[in-house]
């Protein structure tokens, strides 16, 4: 029996592709560079933002300083607009429902920049009681690294085989595998399946309900 579940948000429990492009977008166009269709940002995020602005940049434009200028004109912006769009996938507030109810923590563990991880949870989730919401956090490395859910492992006060944890990526699935835990990818999110069974997981899903029987 699990004891807790951890969450990837973006491509995982909320659709934020259409904001975060946006707000990409007229970061870019401000400065005169070209933007891209939504569909192209579902292989630009997942590494968080900094990498996503690296992505998204011309070529020959891709360092550092041209990263800072998009990020400066990107969190305003975003974190006005990181609701316009965005929106659970279907299942999701049923599925923390049926888990909460199974007095089964629930937490996430994102790339997304900490400020707008703790906005979206909450405003999207109000009635799930979040054993933990972490987002990218200053001095934390990004995932695949494990600390992040080693972070919220101690929160729960857990052990590894007690754990499961969902995503839509690569990068969720090797999070999962460095931390030594059950990871189990959804393929309603950003990417391909294909990308999820590269990894091997412990489990792929279609549905939010049959994450419940990994639960058991």
């Amino acid at each position: 029996m699990k004891k807790l579940i951890i969450f990837d948000l973006d491509g995982t429990l909320l659709n934020t592709i259409a904001d975060l492009a946006t707000a990409t977008n007229q970061a870019l166009a401000s400065y005169g560079y070209p933007t891209h269709d939504i569909p192209q940002y579902k292989y630009f995020v997942g590494n968080g933002i900094n990498k996503l602005f690296e992505r998204a940049l011309p070529e020959g434009k891709k360092n550092q300083e041209q990263v800072l200028k998009i990020r400066e004109r990107f969190i305003p912006y975003y974190n006005e607009h990181l609701t316009d769009f965005t929106q659970p996938y279907p299942g999701i507030p049923d599925l923390l429902e049926s888990i909460q109810q199974s007095n089964i923590r629930i937490a996430v563990a994102s790339n997304k920049y900490q400020q707008a991880t703790s906005k979206l949870i909450p405003h999207f989730f109000p009635n799930i009681n979040f054993t933990a919401i972490f987002g990218q956090r200053e001095g934390v490395p990004r995932k695949p690294d494990p600390t992040i859910v080693y972070d919220i492992m101690k929160i729960a006060d857990v052990s590894k085989e007690e754990v499961l944890y969902c995503g839509d990526s690569n990068v969720d699935m090797q999070t999962a595998i460095h931390a030594g835990v059950d990871g189990v990818g959804v393929t309603w999110g950003f990417r391909p399946r294909t990308e999820l069974e590269k990894e091997h997981p412990f489990a792929i899903v279609d549905t939010t309900d049959e994450i419940l029987k990994y639960l058991a």
